[in-house]
C-alpha cells in the first residue's frame, strides 16, 4: 500500500483516468462498428469525419497508439469509398 501522500494521489488520478479512457475508447469502438455496419453511402460519408476525429483525439491523449488510429482511419476511408 502507498505510504506517501503523492503516491496516494497518483493512485487516485490513475483510477480516474482509467475509467475515463475506457469510456472514450468504448464509445469510439462503437462508432467504428456503426460505421462499418452502414450500407448507405450518404450516412457513411457523414459519419466518417466524426469517427476520424474521435480516433485522432484518442491518439492525441495516448489512449490508443498513433499508428492504430491511422490504420483504422485508412481502412474506414477505403470502406466508405467502396460503397
Amino acid at each position: 500500500m502507498a505510504n506517501h501522500q503523492s503516491s496516494e494521489k497518483r493512485i487516485r488520478q490513475t483510477a480516474t483516468r482509467n475509467v475515463r479512457n475506457r469510456y472514450y475508447a468504448k464509445t469510439t469502438r462503437n462508432a467504428v462498428k456503426k460505421l462499418r455496419n452502414t450500407t448507405e453511402k450518404a450516412v457513411a460519408v457523414e459519419l466518417l469525419p466524426k469517427v476520424s476525429a474521435m480516433l485522432d483525439k484518442l491518439a492525441k491523449k495516448n489512449v490508443i497508439h498513433d499508428n492504430k488510429a491511422s490504420n483504422l482511419k485508412s481502412k474506414l476511408a477505403l470502406y466508405v469509398n467502396k460503397l
